[in-house]
């Protein structure tokens, strides 16, 4: 009887060990996320007043941004990018937010924008602007300034 005993908690021992195997496989399939940046949320967007707030209020209320415009004295851009990676496929990115806030030459906020990806094209969601007219948008002004740089402009 002992021996019979020994090997029913063997194989116990052993289907428990198994599932325990299983479990660690499937967990390591289960999709990981990473979050990268910040943008500022519609609420915190909402305090800045277009064509009164100036840098100081605008850090004050919601944080400097990890990007400056190109140009001295251009937008701030808060850039916020969530990836997804499943397994040993390489991470895709599922989202990404960009908030530019332009300023005019006093300093003060003339344009809050935020744009997202849909289907890997860049869309706008949102855009608050003081003046009508007709304007470059923000991210067209950097992609063309970065547009202007080659690659003998670095060899110097």
């Amino acid at each position: 009887m002992t021996d019979r005993a020994t090997w029913g908690a063997a194989g116990r021992a052993g289907r428990w060990m198994m599932a325990v195997c299983v479990a660690l496989v499937l967990a390591a399939c289960s999709p990981v996320m990473r979050y990268h940046g910040y943008a500022p949320t519609d609420a915190d967007l909402a305090q800045i007043q277009v064509g009164r707030d100036t840098r100081e209020t605008v850090e004050a209320a919601i944080g400097r941004p990890g990007m400056g415009g190109v140009m001295e004295g251009s937008g701030w851009f808060y850039v916020q990018s969530d990836w997804r990676q499943s397994g040993w496929r390489a991470p895709e990115e599922v989202d990404r937010q960009v908030v530019a806030i332009s300023f005019d030459s006093r300093g003060r906020v003339s344009n809050i924008e935020r744009f997202g990806t849909e289907r890997g094209e860049v869309i706008t969601l949102s855009r608050r602007i003081t003046d009508t007219g007709p304007r470059p948008s923000v991210l067209s002004q950097v992609f063309r300034v970065l547009g202007q740089f080659t690659a003998s402009s670095f060899m110097n």
